[in-house]
């Protein structure tokens, strides 16, 4: 799977298939700080990501 990771923009191939949380584990990064986005979709943390998926990872942004 090819993992597009935002802020800084890198570019990671990980072994599929892995559940969303396993997947940020992996990334050391916390499910409360990123999105992860599946065509143009926002997949929650229990879905299962494919071997040939593309996955964007992006930090949450808020602000008024």
């Amino acid at each position: 799977m090819k993992v597009l990771l935002r802020n800084p923009s890198r570019e990671v191939d990980m072994n599929g298939p892995i559940s969303v949380v396993k997947l940020l584990n992996r990334l050391e990064m916390s499910r409360q700080e990123v999105l992860v986005i599946q065509n143009g979709t926002l997949v929650p943390g229990d879905a299962m990501l494919a071997e040939d998926a593309i996955v964007e990872v992006r930090p949450v942004i808020s602000g008024g």
